[in-house]
């Protein structure tokens, strides 16, 4: 019996549209000085950001209208274009290096993030994969290293970039897969356990994070350096107060503060909103999580509930690391606010995979 689309969940919809209305409004708060010193153009920034939520919604709309089976035979060619971009983005020649990272491809005047379509394309592997070898989970050698070998290519290629933020909101994603999937309680301890001991290793291997480790636990040791993120960041949080100081009205954002419509875009928000306009964000990504992680529970079938729990656990993982690094919670690490921060391939994609979302409630009961 053929199951009729329904409408999509609506509060979810509506939480991702109120997420992506204040981001734009943000971007250009936040991008207005910096574009004008840059560009000598106010709003250089928020009209690439215009087309690219436009292309997001486009993305979204599309997605949430094709049916979530469709990507399943697509898993594996999806995953194998993912690796050779993933590839061919340390390339020199092919892969472009800003700040030090070698993050993107360019065509003409586009550029393209191969790490952002990982995120979308690993979880459409993994809903696939878990489902096909569900019964040999329980069993390590048979069931979860396979699965796992997968992730740590991925994983290693993401951390050459270097973007170790990625790398672990992928690793975390696809955790709480092998959990949801039913992989043993003992078995993902002992990973939890080793993949802690590796996120030391990548540390301590890389003198710049180590830096970042150190400021983290003592940023006034080097105000001027490292810890320089944190402290600026700091400072617009705590001026913002309840009420904030005013939308436009930011002082860090006066070239103090940098990446002020990027990674740290939400200590310009604090600071500007206050702290009412931090929990609104909190409550859109509450919204979003409580909504989302409900349609993988209803789901129809247990490739529809793994590819909802994956797609929603992976946005909002990345908000978490988000806040926590602009709030000094986590060490600094290069992850945007999804539907917040300025770009392009980030926003597009995570639309795409909102609208996948989106379209497995159209298959549900949602109350």
């Amino acid at each position: 019996m053929t199951i009729k689309p329904k409408s999509p969940d609506y509060i979810l919809f509506f939480a991702v549209m109120g997420l992506l209305g204040l981001g734009i409004v943000m971007v250009y708060s936040s991008s207005a000085v910096s574009a004008s010193v840059n560009f000598d153009d106010s709003y250089y920034f928020l009209k690439r950001q215009l087309i690219w939520a436009s292309l997001g919604l486009f993305a979204m709309f599309l997605t949430m209208n094709i049916d979530y089976h469709t990507w399943r035979p697509l898993a594996k060619p999806i995953l194998i274009a993912t690796i050779v971009l993933l590839i061919l983005v340390l390339i020199p020649g092919l892969g472009k290096v800003v700040n030090g990272a070698r993050r993107w491809l360019g065509f003409g005047s586009i550029f393209l993030q191969p790490s952002e379509i990982a995120k979308l394309g690993v979880v459409i592997f993994y809903a696939d994969s878990l489902v096909r070898h569900q019964e040999k989970l329980t069993s390590f050698v048979k069931g979860l290293a396979p699965q796992l070998a997968i992730l740590l290519l991925v994983f290693g290629l993401i951390l050459k970039e270097p973007d170790l933020g990625t790398a672990l909101a992928i690793g975390g994603t696809v955790f709480i897969l092998f959990f949801a999937a039913g992989a043993k309680i003992s078995h993902l301890g002992g990973l939890g356990a080793v993949g802690v001991v590796g996120i030391i290793a990548a540390i301590l291997y890389e003198p710049y994070r180590m830096r970042r480790l150190l400021a983290f636990s003592d940023p006034w040791s080097d105000p001027l350096n490292s810890g320089y993120h944190i402290i600026q960041s700091l400072y617009a949080i705590g001026s913002g107060g309840l009420f904030g100081v005013g939308l436009g009205r930011s002082r860090e954002k006066f070239l103090y503060l940098p990446e002020p419509h990027t990674d740290f875009i939400f200590a310009i928000l604090a600071e500007e909103l206050g702290f009412i306009g931090t929990a609104t964000v909190l409550i859109l990504f509450f919204l979003f999580a409580w909504r989302g992680l409900r349609v993988a529970i209803a789901a129809p079938d247990i490739y529809g509930s793994l590819l909802a729990a994956g797609l929603t656990t992976m946005i909002i993982l990345q908000a978490l690391m988000n806040i926590a690094v602009v709030t000094a919670s986590m060490p600094v690490t290069g992850i945007p606010l999804p539907f917040i921060s300025f770009g392009g391939s980030a926003l597009i994609f995570t639309m795409a995979g909102v609208g996948v979302v989106l379209n497995i409630s159209r298959y549900v009961s949602m109350k």
